[in-house]
């Protein structure tokens, strides 16, 4: 019996018992990385497309590429439209992807819909992760960098520009978040407030300010009506 995972819903994880699987999925992240329990899946539906002899189950970054080379040839045959960021993350164990991959998997086998993880933004950072952390917990900007992009990664996109490019999103997501850190408790970061902002925690001073300002208009007004 497959362990129950938190990112799949019950009716997917009954579906995955009920084709007899050769490996018992419990780990997604790690159990679906290599794409043979894909290939098996989809040779229950297509078992004249899909040849498991074909597929090894090794964990080898090889044997990755060369087991998601035979799927995406399928996919294309077949016009089954599955995310390229979504098999990506599938491929380097990034968080959720491999959870989003088998419910698209299983809509698209079954024609049933999921209201879970189908229905979230797909991010398969650790965003969501750092944010639930004490602040005092959350990663530096090179641990950030370090925990959302894998060797892997940079192992199959050999670009220098295209992994330049990642690092700097996944710096920008790691400063909007101290920004948002530094407005949630500036006391920590010693930030003292302008003179706007204390003018709003302290309405009854603007309040006396503009009543003053009124008593010198009228005052002003009486002033110019003695001259008239």
């Amino acid at each position: 019996m497959a362990a129950r995972q938190p990112g799949l819903p019950r009716a997917v994880l009954r579906w995955l018992q009920s084709l007899d699987l050769s490996v018992c999925p419990r780990h997604c992240r790690r159990d679906f990385s290599n794409g043979y329990l894909v290939a098996e899946i989809l040779s229950c539906y297509y078992p004249r497309d899909i040849q498991r002899s074909a597929y090894g189950n090794g964990s080898s970054l090889a044997a990755k590429l060369s087991n998601w080379s035979r799927l995406r040839r399928f996919f294309a045959k077949q016009k089954l439209n599955f995310a390229e960021e979504v098999i990506d993350g599938t491929i380097h164990c990034k968080p959720g992807a491999a959870e989003v991959l088998v419910q698209d998997i299983y809509s698209m086998l079954t024609n049933r819909r999921l209201r879970s993880i189908q229905d979230r933004e797909v991010d398969f950072t650790d965003y969501y992760y750092q944010a639930q952390l004490p602040m005092a917990a959350r990663s530096t900007a090179s641990k950030a960098i370090k925990n959302n992009i894998k060797l892997t990664e940079i192992m199959t996109e050999p670009s220098v520009n295209i992994n330049r490019q990642k690092a700097n999103t996944i710096i920008n997501m790691h400063m909007r978040m101290r920004m948002q850190e530094r407005e949630e408790d500036p006391q920590r970061f010693n930030i003292k407030p302008s003179l706007g902002q204390r003018a709003l925690c302290h309405p009854s001073c603007t309040t006396a300010s503009e009543n003053t300002v009124s008593i010198l208009k009228e005052k002003f007004f009486a002033a110019s009506c003695k001259f008239l």
